[in-house]
């Protein structure tokens, strides 16, 4: 085989590795959906590849060649790489299209493109059926969407004629999901004809369905919030968007609330729209990934959904592979991995053909080992490709593109390599001469501790089984370098001028150069000449440095390197400079008070001078500028150099402050620190009242008041406001007016019994801060149902100063109510608070479980059991929790208290005593009513008899309390009655003892 210098042999065809390479595809194939409307009556998917020689292009449908070139058709042709399928039919052309591109070097397909034919019905012919509902009432109003593709179209609903389209509002929301109508409350102006409008964007076709007439009555009643649309647990892909839905019915229209589970706020880039209907959520990420809540009130209920939503993500590239040229038979490794949730597959292709998964290993590469590769990586959400080229050479050794250098330099005493790098494959053999010296090496020789025997001429001779080549290099030993003068290490003074000197000895025939470096950053000269300078000696650099204006930042270890082409030597020395202290760092609050805080920092670099002291600064929120710093009043008064934390005091409560630190040492002020995060101080009492109170009479039945506002940073807390206080002159009593407005400068107080002079009042005026430092003697709490009672008709009740709850009765259940607190002392009521608004729970049923029981045939057991309290949805009562049942002896007011989720128990049977059995419900609203059972016949014991069938039915007597009794009759009833106390009665319950007789005993 004849071989020549420039080219290898990749197979069983040579190449010449500067011009030619594998397919690289510039443009692949599209999803298409295709409609029979469309005006073309044609298919173009693109595929157009880069490859020396050019490629030629063959493609797939659902993994079978379309024969292109060997028979003529009448739908598919070929222009250049595109497909074109002319007048498509769905059954014979809608697949999965794949491009596939060859040249010599390998064959690789493109990203898969599925072809689908797009449609969307029509809605049937049939009439929809009136939907009546009452005013009040919600409304759902069914789409019931024809089939189509692509399933994602839009939903709208006509109202009574096209194109007068429905505009969605608070009480109407139109669901994207399913195409429904729903209307929160009905009103009158809602009655009329409804069409659902569908239309696809992709095809452009809408259609629309037969119109659905809504009627409404006459009755309006209020009905509690239920949700209808409840989003379903999601799973999003990462990067983009996602809509969760939510709407309820309700009466008035309820109002929708979104919370993140788990989370104090809905995600950053998230938004409601549609009046609450709609969160969107806008390029999602995997914390988004978490459960989310929708919540709908109105005045009479209250209900929520919980859901989750997943983030996921498509296969995104991590490692991927290269064009990768290897020698035959070496070992070789192709690996690519893929992020993606969840895990990516991966699998390869050769040439276009399936070739394995995970990882490809090659112990040993041969010719049929070259080609192009494709690593494929795919989930649920996608699939990647990634393709390369591997080429598996064989060549005789050549030096034609890298010889070994002819002429090598050396320095005395220092290490010589040589290298010896020709093209060859596989690997060849080196072999090292030096006259008659023979020497077996890797591709470099080495020489350690040179000397000038060293000297000579060296031959690499490179030999593997396709040839063998050899080039020589002339070796030649040089002086070594030396530092004769080296720097010293230096202190010095901002400002001032240093010299740091360096000084070499070389080879006479060599040129040498020095270079310096601060801190292993090589100085720029040219950029920075107003500080640095090299000290020139008859246009030959001297070596030595000259810093001017020195500054804190030149302090740090200088590198003299004096350097060869043969050698380098280094030598460093540290330059200190002194002056003012660098800036504290971590400036930080570690604890917030109302008119102090605990502040943290570390100490900076002093710089080669003690530090003597530290200075706290602070800025609040009405500084009037960025550098309206203020030196603070701090615990201890002065800090010293050694202080890492201070209490910052006299400041203002309920303000916004940031602070920052400055050091102090024998040069001056440092520069202060960055400033600390921005902190509000805790509210507090208030303490500066308004000044200059005056007042005069206006009109007939005036009185005006007047005073100066007390400025913001007094007003210690939010709420703040005034109560005027004033009486006549000769009365005792004071009459009281709250002022919320903290800016408000006067009060005028009307009443026609009123007569005031214009130059002799006949009042007194007196001023009171809501937040006085009075002493407050309680708070008053007020509490009301929002919607059906007024605020001056609230409960009031009032808790001492010094408590910060309280418990608050005759609240009716199912209700919505608003709660304030005010602040109470000798001036009166102070402004209120920010009303809490909660729901109370439904109340409890009002009737007690019925019970059955039993003891067992042994008489040490003792069972009982119980219907469930039914619940009502949609009721008034409130939701069953579990069971109480307390077990104890006669006249004992507690005993041991059972809880069970069952509607059963048994209980180990007392051998002495008489005993009493209470059951109840326990409900979210609260304990229910108890079933209890008194003695009400003679025969019987005062509490509960049990009755359990004999094992002899030809038994006559009947044991009660009092003895054997003989049975007078084939069948006598007994009644008993159940109380819980001796105030309630419950209805009776007819007991009947019928044959087989019946033995009756007590509980005890």
């Amino acid at each position: 085989m004849w071989l020549c210098s420039t080219s290898c042999v990749v197979g069983t065809f040579w190449y010449n590795d500067a011009t030619g390479y594998g397919p690289i595809f510039e443009e692949e194939p599209l999803d298409i959906v295709y409609t029979k409307e469309s005006p073309d009556r044609l298919i173009s998917m693109n595929c157009r590849a880069r490859a020396n020689p050019a490629p030629t292009y063959r493609w797939r449908r659902d993994n079978w060649e379309i024969k292109l070139m060997e028979l003529p058709n009448e739908h598919y042709s070929l222009v250049g790489g595109n497909l074109i399928i002319n007048n498509p039919e769905e059954k014979k052309h809608a697949g999965t299209y794949v491009c596939v591109a060859k040249n010599v070097y390998g064959t690789v397909i493109s990203k898969e493109a599925k072809v689908k034919f797009g449609y969307l019905e029509e809605f049937p012919d049939e009439e929809r059926d009136p939907v009546t509902v009452k005013e009040g009432q919600g409304a759902v109003l069914l789409c019931a969407p024809p089939k189509r593709w692509p399933t994602e179209v839009t939903f709208r609903w006509i109202y009574n004629e096209f194109p007068v389209f429905l505009h969605p509002d608070k009480r109407r929301f139109v669901s994207q999901s399913t195409g429904n109508l729903y209307i929160s409350k009905v009103e009158a102006s809602d009655a009329g004809n409804y069409s659902c409008y569908v239309f696809n964007p992709q095809i452009g076709k809408g259609v629309y369905s037969k119109f659905i007439p809504l009627i409404s009555t006459e009755e309006k009643k209020r009905y509690k919030a239920d949700l209808v649309v409840k989003f379903p647990d999601t799973t999003a892909m990462l990067n983009y968007n996602v809509t969760l839905e939510c709407f309820a019915l309700g009466n008035p229209a309820p109002h929708i609330v979104w919370r993140k589970i788990g989370a104090t706020d809905l995600p950053a880039s998230a938004q409601v729209s549609m009046s609450g209907a709609l969160l969107h959520l806008y390029n999602v990420q995997y914390e988004d990934s978490a459960g989310y809540e929708c919540e709908a009130i109105n005045q009479k209920w209250q209900d929520w959904h919980q859901a989750w939503l997943y983030v996921e993500a498509a296969p995104e590239w991590a490692v991927t592979i290269n064009n990768t040229q290897k020698d035959v038979g070496s070992e070789h490794t192709m690996s690519c991995v893929a992020n993606g949730k969840p895990g990516p597959y991966i699998r390869w292709l050769k040439d276009g053909y399936s070739y394995g998964k995970g990882e490809l290993k090659f112990s040993s590469l041969t010719f049929e080992d070259s080609g192009m590769y494709q690593c494929i990586a795919e989930n649920y959400w996608g699939i990647i490709y990634a393709s390369a080229e591997l080429r598996v050479i064989a060549c005789a050794p050549t030096f034609e593109l890298n010889p070994v250098k002819k002429y090598l330099l050396g320095a005395n005493n220092g290490r010589v390599v040589i290298e010896c790098k020709p093209r060859a494959a596989p690997r060849p053999r080196f072999t090292w001469t030096k006259g008659k010296e023979v020497s077996l090496w890797e591709f470099y020789f080495n020489i350690l501790n040179a000397t000038r025997n060293d000297e000579g001429v060296y031959t690499c001779l490179a030999e593997n089984d396709r040839g063998k080549a050899n080039s020589t290099g002339t070796l030649t030993i040089t002086e070594a370098t030396q530092i004769t003068v080296a720097p010293e290490d230096t202190q010095v003074m901002v400002g001032e001028e240093v010299h740091l000197q360096c000084q070499a000895s070389f080879d006479p025939s060599l040129d040498i150069t020095f270079i310096w470096s601060l801190d292993f950053r090589v100085i720029d000269f040219y950029l920075e000449w107003k500080h640095y300078e090299r000290i020139m000696v008859g246009g030959i650099d001297s070596g030595e440095l000259k810093i001017m204006n020195v500054q804190l930042r030149h302090e740090g270890r200088y590198t003299c390197t004096a350097q060869t082409v043969v050698d380098n030597v280094t030598a460093s020395a540290d330059l200190k400079v002194k002056g003012l202290p660098a800036p504290p760092g971590g400036v930080r609050v570690e604890e917030i008070r109302d008119t102090s805080v605990k502040l943290v920092w570390n100490r900076g670099a002093d710089h080669g001078s003690l530090i003597l002291g530290y200075t706290i600064q602070t800025r609040d929120f009405y500084a009037l500028t960025e550098v309206d710093w203020r030196d603070a009043s701090t615990s201890p008064t002065a800090l010293d150099g050694m202080s890492v934390m201070a209490d910052v005091v006299d400041l203002y409560p309920w303000m916004e402050y940031e602070f920052r630190v400055y050091a102090t040492n024998e040069f001056g002020d440092g520069e202060a620190s960055i400033p600390s995060m921005k902190i509000k101080t805790w509210d507090a009492v208030p303490v500066v009242a308004p000044t200059n109170v005056g007042g005069y009479g206006g009109k007939d039945g005036e009185l005006i008041i007047t005073w100066t506002p007390v400025q913001p940073q007094y007003f210690y807390g939010k709420k703040f406001g005034y109560v005027v206080a004033f009486k006549p002159h000769d009365e005792v009593d004071w009459w009281y007016e709250t002022i919320s407005d903290p800016e408000t400068r006067r009060y005028v107080h009307r009443d026609a019994s009123f007569r005031v002079k214009s130059n002799d009042f006949q009042f007194w005026f007196k001023l009171i801060d809501t937040c006085s430092d009075q002493s407050r003697l309680s708070d008053q709490v007020k509490y009301w149902r929002k919607y059906d009672d007024t605020e001056p008709g609230a409960n009031r009740i009032f808790v001492p100063a010094s408590m910060n709850q309280t418990r608050l009765e005759n609240m009716l259940p199912d209700s919505h109510y608003l709660i304030e607190v005010r602040a109470y002392n000798g001036a009166g009521v102070g402004p209120p608070s920010e009303h809490c608004e909660m729901f109370t729970k439904r109340a409890p049923p009002s009737v007690a479980p019925q019970m059955w029981r039993y003891i067992s045939y042994s008489g040490k057991w003792l069972y009982v059991w119980w219907h469930h309290i039914s619940y009502d949805w949609f009721g008034n009562e409130s939701f069953p929790l579990y069971y109480k049942v307390m077990f104890r002896k006669t006249g004992y007011i507690t005993g041991p208290i059972y809880m069970t989720g069952w509607h059963f128990i048994d209980f180990p049977m007392p051998q002495v005593g008489d005993y009493e059995l209470e059951v109840r419900g326990r409900y979210e609203g609260g304990d229910g009513p108890c079933q209890f059972v008194g003695e009400s016949q003679k025969y019987f014991p005062r509490f509960l008899d049990y009755l359990i069938p004999l094992s002899s039915p030809s038994s006559q007597n009947i044991r009660g309390k009092g003895g054997e009794h003989r049975r007078k009759r084939s069948e006598e009833e007994y009644t008993f009655k159940c109380v819980c106390c001796p105030d309630s009665v419950l209805p009776s319950m007819p007991l009947t003892v019928s044959p087989p007789l019946l033995q009756v005993r007590r509980l005890s």
